[in-house]
């Protein structure tokens, strides 16, 4: 396909907290940052003048679509005009709470998860044909997303049973197939519910749900592009390359995203063992030869450079994409933080340390649990809650005395 068609979609987080305490609730909060957007449509699902759709999704969740772009540059700038829409509907919204005479302060987050579990969305779309064989999706192209978090990973801090770790992608852990209908219930790697929003005759949407919210516009721009010369590859009927299907999806993209050394190997159903890096590069040389036959775009070979660049980077060391791609960006903000204040990765010293550690036990547990801000109640018979009202406070009997009971 020499033009296509790109999207991006964003879910946002919101929360609205007073002192360190949840002040309002989440569909609260969306409900005060969504009345402006009712009065321009009597709607909360409008699309705006700039062509995209802002709405609000299940879980009281703000989602901005792009419109359709047939540039990448295009696409990343109106991605990048969803965030500062957000923004002035936060600063409506705070005023209107200082007007309604309620304290607190609106937060919005541009991220994949939260504290307590939860996880949505980053979506891409790529028009593509009706008459291009999917099949091959898990010899090459699921391949290349599972792998592609190495440049396109948002970071994160993850808690898990042997302490916390830096992770490169905030969706790895949430991903369970890789080809489905499904969005919420089992979240594959690639949606196939057939929706092209087109000719259904002549062409697909492919809708790719494995990757990471990204703040940065070049992690955007070579996340979009790279996946643009992999389907352009494709699409070549003379393309060939040996088969990458992975022997386990979900457990590979697991692997790979505990690993900031992007060294890891991980089977493919081959028997081979290739890691992430190893991945990366024989797709980017296969697309380096792709690019003497004249099929790539101009923006295309702009990505390609720039993926090129990243992958040569990450062979001699990933920590100095430090100006480039999002999770080593975070990693050294948060790494500086913690020099700063001499912290480990596990010391948290808030409130927030008590909300993690009982969260931990009771899924270990399997016990079925409540938490916000301020409470962290068992639901079961004798429905325990313990009151954390401290935000500065760290170490309670109290909560070690319900964790002890699971």
């Amino acid at each position: 396909m020499d033009r296509r068609i790109y999207g991006l979609e964003n879910e946002y987080g919101v929360t609205c907290t007073l002192r360190g305490q949840r002040r309002l609730s989440p569909d609260e909060v969306a409900r005060y940052l969504f009345r402006k957007v009712v009065s321009w449509g009597r709607s909360s699902n409008v699309f705006l003048e700039n062509g995209s759709r802002l709405y609000l999704d299940v879980g009281s969740h703000p989602e901005y679509a792009t419109p359709e772009c047939d540039s990448i540059l295009d696409v990343v700038a109106y991605d990048k005009a969803g965030e500062r829409i957000l923004e002035e509907l936060l600063v409506g919204a705070e005023q209107r709470l200082r007007d309604e005479g309620i304290r607190g302060t609106i937060y919005l987050f541009k991220n994949n998860t939260d504290s307590a579990g939860n996880s949505y969305g980053c979506h891409e779309n790529y028009l593509t044909s009706r008459g291009d064989e999917i099949e091959r999706y898990p010899e090459i192209l699921i391949p290349f997303l599972v792998t592609r978090q190495i440049f396109a990973g948002a970071g994160k801090v993850l808690q898990t049973a042997r302490g916390p770790i830096y992770s490169i992608a905030q969706r790895a852990e949430h991903i369970w197939e890789g080809l489905s209908s499904a969005t919420t219930r089992s979240r594959p790697i690639i949606n196939t519910r057939d929706e092209p929003h087109a000719d259904a005759e002549k062409f697909r949407r492919l809708h790719v749900i494995v990757g990471d919210s990204n703040m940065s516009e070049y992690t955007n721009f070579v996340k979009v592009g790279a996946t643009s010369c992999v389907l352009k590859m494709m699409e070549d009927p003379g393309f060939v390359m040996r088969d990458l299907t992975l022997e386990n999806q979900t457990r590979a993209i697991r692997e790979i995203s505990h690993d900031i050394s992007c060294r890891r190997k991980i089977r493919l159903a081959s028997g081979r063992e290739l890691s992430a890096l190893d991945i990366q590069r024989e797709l980017l040389d296969h697309a380096l030869r792709f690019a003497g036959s004249d099929r790539f775009n101009a923006e295309e070979l702009k990505a390609l450079e720039m993926w090129e660049h990243c992958i040569a980077t990450i062979e001699n060391d990933p920590l100095k994409l430090n100006r480039e791609v999002d999770w080593v960006i975070k990693y050294h903000l948060i790494d500086a933080y913690r020099e700063k204040h001499r912290l480990a990765l596990d010391e948290q010293t808030t409130r927030a340390r008590l909300r993690g550690e009982f969260i931990k036990r009771a899924k270990e547990k399997k016990r079925d649990y409540t938490v916000d801000w301020v409470h962290l109640k068992l639901n079961d018979q004798a429905q325990r809650t313990v009151l954390c009202k401290d935000p500065f406070k760290s170490k309670d009997e109290r909560v070690e005395k319900l964790i002890a009971s699971l």
